[in-house]
């Protein structure tokens, strides 16, 4: 008798302390995604987005809920919840942290690592705890709301949108939903589509279309251009994963034809160099992107191995990086170096660009280089949220950054982890 109760009864103190880990995560998802102040200014905005430093409510709130997720952690799976943190991500944390030592203001650089690292820690652990698939489900609902909300503020909410006092007068009119700035709602936006868009294969998908739909529109008529570009080429990525990764022979040939085409790109590129070269070098461009990214690059130039100290870039005044390097008045106001490999090559140096290139390109591409024999949406879903972040961060400044698309990265990264350690179908 006693063997026969003992799997219900273990069955059930599983599910007490799964329900724990589940509401931990969706109260870390809601700050991420939701934050505490929807539908707020964009003043009250800090860094793109990104959980505003100063703010000790939201410290505190973070700290909590981080808290929470450690200890259902724990109680599930005791000591071997390190193994949801990368070493390569760890060693990534810890060179943030050092780079105080070396920074102009250390308590800033603390304050922020401090937090990056809480942000990374409750995602990691969350997939691991509440499992992959069930995670994702949770996720893709709550940006379903998200969306609908978002949807709804429009004509009932004159701060969903923004307004005529916006200095920027190409923002005027441009959807914002419960955010601060068009661009994050693109981004949070594609993401949506992304996720609905995978639910499942085929034509039983029906709602994920349609919801996949309604993202897209509201994508539109936020005129993020980064997001409307990026996710084309995310979502064909994620079709070709889908199509090419059952054996080696199709990968190879996509792997050939990506190659090729690489190549053909390259020969544009230098047929064509003046014109893109008159491009770049005119700074109404790219709204401004031209001269911040000439800036980076001038202060990586003369800084090359430690930068300026981990989230130094912006909110700094004076002790910007960047401060001796720019001469436009309007600069001092930028908020994020819209490319995020170069912002981090300024804040951590080239070190540090090494550990994040490591933790976040090179380890995730070698979970997706093994061959999908799932056959699943999931997977191919993965690696088009994986492709949209890569590229996103071409013309925006995600990685490190604690909005939502970091932490759609990090989630990516989390499933990639908990799915190699998972037990093989044949061996289960």
């Amino acid at each position: 008798m006693t063997v026969q109760y003992a799997p219900g009864y273990a069955a059930h103190r599983f599910a007490q302390r799964s329900l724990l880990a589940v509401l931990a995560y969706i109260a870390f998802l809601l700050l991420i995604f939701v934050g505490l102040d929807a539908f707020s200014p964009p003043a009250a905005v800090s860094r793109f987005g990104g959980p505003s430093r100063g703010d000790a409510i939201r410290q505190v709130s973070f700290l909590a809920v981080t808290g929470l997720i450690v200890f259902a952690a724990y109680k599930q799976l005791g000591l071997s919840m390190l193994r949801a943190i990368p070493v390569s991500m760890a060693l990534l944390l810890g060179w943030c942290l050092a780079s105080a030592l070396w920074a102009a203001d250390p308590g800033v650089v603390m304050r922020r690592a401090v937090l990056q690292t809480l942000i990374v820690c409750s995602a990691l652990l969350s997939v691991e705890t509440v499992g992959p698939k069930r995670a994702f489900e949770i996720w893709r609902v709550l940006l379903g709301v998200v969306l609908v909300v978002n949807l709804l503020s429009i004509p009932l909410i004159d701060a969903a949108r923004h307004g005529a006092d916006e200095i920027d007068t190409a923002l005027i009119g441009n959807w914002r939903g419960l955010y601060g700035h068009k661009n994050i709602a693109g981004a949070v936006s594609a993401v949506t589509v992304i996720l609905f868009l995978f639910t499942k294969t085929g034509a039983k998908n029906w709602f994920g279309i349609v919801m996949a739909m309604a993202a897209g529109f509201f994508l539109v008529m936020t005129h993020s251009k980064s997001s409307m570009g990026f996710l084309a080429p995310a979502l064909l990525a994620g079709l070709l994963y889908h199509l090419s990764w059952r054996d080696g022979l199709s990968r190879a040939i996509l792997i050939v034809g990506t190659v090729l085409f690489a190549c053909a790109l390259g020969v544009w590129a230098v047929l064509d160099a003046d014109t893109i070269t008159r491009q770049f070098q005119n700074p109404e461009e790219f709204t401004g992107r031209s001269a911040i990214w000439a800036a980076e690059i001038a202060y990586i130039r003369d800084h090359p191995f430690l930068g300026s100290g981990f989230g130094t870039f912006a909110d700094t005044g004076g002790a910007s990086p960047l401060a001796g390097y720019i001469n436009s008045t309007w600069m001092q106001a930028v908020s994020h170096g819209h490319n995020g490999y170069l912002q981090l090559l300024v804040t951590i140096g080239g070190i540090g660009f090494v550990l994040v290139m490591v933790a976040l390109v090179v380890r995730p591409f070698q979970r997706f280089w093994t061959l999908d024999g799932d056959n699943s949406a999931f997977k191919p879903m993965l690696f088009a949220l994986f492709g949209f972040m890569v590229l996103h961060n071409i013309m925006e400044s995600d990685f490190l950054e604690g909005g939502g698309a970091w932490v759609s990265l990090l989630l990516v990264i989390a499933a990639l982890n908990a799915m190699a350690r998972q037990p093989k179908p044949a061996d289960a």
